[in-house]
């Protein structure tokens, strides 16, 4: 099921260690190379949202999945996250490299005027990434080798200097043109379709009584996308020729009928699991598909 990244599963699955304050630090901020040891081990990156910011300074020819857009990068950008659109990236080349910041908002809380969502690289439907010139990327990689030296010194007042590392990329930002063209995958409605259907199959299979269906509706997808429903609706129909509940609905039935033909748990279990309140409201549901009950389908 697509759920938001914390900060821990960041550390686990792309490092396999964590910082000793992580939990403890609630402003934390963090900053890394894209070097060997970063890309010496490639690993899927998950199409989800992430509890914290995250700026990138990417090189190489790249394409960022970002909410239901695709932005197609050949060369060197700077792109900002926010924890309320979910994203993911894939490389286009074997040549990738750069660097990244992470931190919560609660690093800025005392130090910046306003709220970091006010922004507009952070802005929901803002336009995140920022293509830069040659002297652009020098005066970028700068910075974030500043911050590299500054998170491994002893210095008393470093995260003062770090926000102002960050606070400076930001500005750096504001001076330049966000990229304007958006990389359809082939088309927005193909893309957002195809996301859609990678949110709804991993969710499955359901393998325990106490794993639960979660996204059940339309607006469930639309909010997890940050995308409006009637959006999602209407690209789910126009790609596919069906509704989004229908394609929800066969997914919920083909499922129940793999848990009644090839596990024990009893019909009050199976209903829970795929996200009923009641076992009644999963029985209509599964006659209305299957013109069965669920008892009977089981055993045919």
């Amino acid at each position: 099921m697509a759920k938001t990244e914390t900060l821990e599963e960041f550390y686990q699955h792309k490092f396999n260690w964590l910082p000793d304050n992580v939990k403890a630090d609630i402003g934390h901020f963090n900053v890394f190379s894209m070097g060997e040891n970063y890309l010496a081990n490639p690993i899927t990156f998950k199409y989800s949202r992430r509890d914290f910011y995250k700026i990138a300074l990417i090189r190489g020819k790249n394409i960022y999945h970002y909410a239901d857009k695709s932005l197609e990068l050949n060369g060197t950008a700077l792109i900002f996250f926010n924890p309320k659109v979910p994203y993911t990236w894939e490389a286009a080349c074997s040549e990738v490299g750069g660097y990244f910041c992470i931190f919560k908002e609660a690093f800025f809380q005392e130090a910046l005027r306003g709220s970091l969502a006010e922004l507009p690289m952070f802005t929901l439907g803002g336009k995140p990434a920022y293509i830069l010139t040659s002297e652009q990327d020098a005066q970028v990689s700068q910075i974030f080798g500043k911050m590299l030296d500054e998170i491994g010194s002893e210095y008393q007042f470093k995260y003062d200097l770090l926000r102002n590392y960050v606070t400076e990329l930001i500005h750096c930002a504001l001076k330049m043109e966000p990229i304007e063209s958006l990389y359809q995958h082939p088309n927005a409605n193909t893309r957002i379709t195809a996301i859609f259907t990678e949110l709804l199959e991993r969710q499955f299979p359901i393998e325990t009584p106490m794993q639960r269906f979660a996204l059940r509706s339309a607006n469930d997808f639309a909010q997890e996308l940050s995308v409006h429903v009637n959006h999602l609706n209407r690209a789910i129909r126009e790609t596919t020729g069906k509704t989004t509940t229908a394609h929800i609905a066969e997914r919920i039935t083909t499922e129940a009928k793999a848990l009644l033909r090839h596990t024990s748990w009893n019909i009050s279990e199976i209903s829970y699991s795929l996200g009923f309140e009641e076992p009644s409201h999963f029985n209509n549901f599964f006659k209305k598909q299957t013109s069965q009950t669920p008892s009977a389908f089981r055993i045919v």
